[in-house]
């Protein structure tokens, strides 16, 4: 499955972006890379990133969620993560994912964190 990514506004001042695929090393992840940075850059500072619907990820993507949510902190913002599951869940617990990014059980518990 192709990597997609889509961002919608859950309040005035919280951004949903939602990654359904598989993250991995590739041209993709760079336009994801490009795409989260690009929120950071316009102001947003209150981030759910919504990973219901991602199946995978390897090392390059949870390099680029960890560095997009080091530059949300330097911006003075907040990343939140929603919705992981299954093999991905594996390997944030692994990584320890959890101890730079909160992660929450879904979307409405992450807005009501911030």
């Amino acid at each position: 499955m192709i990597v997609q990514a889509t961002a919608t506004q859950l309040d005035p001042d919280i951004t949903v972006f939602e990654i359904s695929g598989r993250l991995t090393l590739g041209n993709t992840l760079l336009g994801i890379e490009s795409q989260l940075k690009d929120l950071i850059k316009g102001g947003v500072r209150k981030l759910i990133l919504d990973l219901k619907n991602l199946t995978y990820i390897d090392s390059a993507g949870i390099g680029v969620l960890m560095i997009c949510a080091g530059e949300m902190e330097a911006a003075g913002g907040v990343v939140r993560a929603t919705g992981v599951g299954g093999l991905v869940a594996k390997v944030f617990d692994v990584v320890h994912f959890d101890r730079a990014v909160p992660v929450d059980p879904d979307v409405e518990t992450a807005a009501k964190s911030f």
